[in-house]
């Protein structure tokens, strides 16, 4: 399963937010869903087919945790369709530094018509 796939459905989405907390058992995701703990594990085995879920047992219970890796796709597809600048960050970082000067000589200059500029 892809990834696109397993983030389709709100639980899913809300299973890996508060993963993104920490490792957490079965039992302890249920109990914070309206659903069933067999509807958790469903959805934790979805969200571990789509490689974004692992899990791990720790002798009768199994703990799960996010892999952030497993979002790659999505954010690889996030990247291409987001506007990239026309320019690149170094144009706007000159920009800047001439307008500081501007603004520093413009400061320092005598103002038009006064008694520094006829002396």
């Amino acid at each position: 399963m892809d990834p696109f796939t397993a983030l389709s459905d709100p639980v899913r989405r809300a299973l890996l937010r508060r993963l993104r907390q920490g490792p957490a058992r079965v039992m302890d995701l249920a109990a914070e869903h309206p659903i069933s703990r067999p509807a958790v594990s469903k959805h934790l085995k979805v969200l571990t087919e789509a490689g974004l879920v692992s899990a791990e047992d720790h002798g009768r219970e199994r703990h799960y945790a996010l892999v952030a890796e497993g979002l790659a796709p999505v954010r690889d597809l996030l990247q291409e369709l987001t506007p990239q600048p026309r320019f690149s960050e170094s144009v706007l970082d000159g920009l800047d530094l001439e307008v500081r000067r501007t603004v520093r000589h413009h400061r320092s200059a005598p103002a038009p018509g006064s008694s520094e500029e006829t002396a």
